[in-house]
């Protein structure tokens, strides 16, 4: 649903904009594990299938080739953990997609804080008391585990340019957190299926691979991402190992929105434009 609403869609679907639905067939899918797509809470719980980023693009091309007889992508866009999976794409599946634009993630294994902050939101979720193994009645009866999970995501999500700029004094600060936390607990998070989520990227790492992806690439990330950020696994060097590849790093400014940056592409449209032009 992202992907549908003004501040996305009326960016680039619309007449003339860079994926103009008149000219391009747009297939969105929820993916294993999240949506309408089979996942934990459907009955299995913790007995679920541990699957990965692997089994995830396995999935989606099997629905598009078994499924809806689709031989061939023009482009594949992914933002977050869409970003890598247009990498795995790349890899596992060379050529499917003539093009890839991959936007907010990295292609180094998920180490450091970036495994750090996943194994937060994990590790409060089961070892809340209310887990039960994940055999729990109601999500809403982990507080913990939904505080933590809901106090970890401001700050992974957070840019703090732009918080600053809402939140300039100490109150301010103070209740548009309690206001967030507020939101988070009006709709808990299913533990279950947030547990298998974060862990799903454990196997994720492309550097080895990169040479293998030849068609072209525009990966953008975004200066303000507190979880892939600048520098961080040199991706402007990495990038070179893609014989067709650009790297775009979008400056941090009081309007950017950290790593939700991906979905706004006021912030990079006209690099998806200049990629599409130059690369017909």
């Amino acid at each position: 649903m992202s992907l549908l609403r003004p501040s996305f869609g009326d960016e680039l679907f619309g007449a003339g904009q860079p994926l103009d639905l008149d000219r391009y067939y747009i297939v969105s899918p929820d993916n294993l594990g999240h949506g309408d797509s089979s996942k934990p809470s459907d009955g299995l719980h913790a007995a679920f299938p541990r699957y990965d980023y692997d089994d995830m693009v396995e999935a989606q091309y099997r629905m598009l080739t078994e499924g809806l007889d689709v031989q061939g992508l023009d482009m594949i866009v992914g933002t977050s953990m869409g970003c890598m999976h247009g990498f795995v794409w790349g890899e596992n599946h060379p050529g499917f997609a003539r093009r890839l634009v991959p936007l907010a993630c990295n292609v180094i294994e998920i180490a450091g804080r970036n495994r750090m902050f996943r194994q937060m939101i994990i590790d409060g979720f089961e070892q809340d008391p209310a887990y039960a193994g994940g055999d729990y009645a109601d999500p809403a009866d982990l507080k913990t585990g939904q505080a933590i999970y809901a106090n970890t995501l401001v700050l992974a999500g957070s840019n703090p340019y732009r918080m600053q700029a809402d939140a300039p004094t100490r109150q301010a600060a103070v209740d548009q957190l309690h206001s967030t936390m507020e939101r988070f607990a009006a709709h808990p998070a299913d533990p279950n299926d947030t547990i298998y989520q974060f862990d799903a990227s454990r196997n994720y790492n492309p550097a080895p691979r990169l040479s293998e992806i030849r068609v072209p690439v525009l990966w953008i990330n975004s200066a303000d991402d507190f979880i892939n950020p600048p520098g961080l696994g040199d991706p402007e060097a990495v990038a070179a190992a893609m014989p067709n590849a650009r790297f775009v790093l979008v400056p941090a400014t009081d309007q950017t929105r950290g790593h939700g940056t991906h979905t706004w592409p006021i912030f990079w449209k006209d690099d998806l434009a200049r990629f599409l032009a130059d690369n017909p």
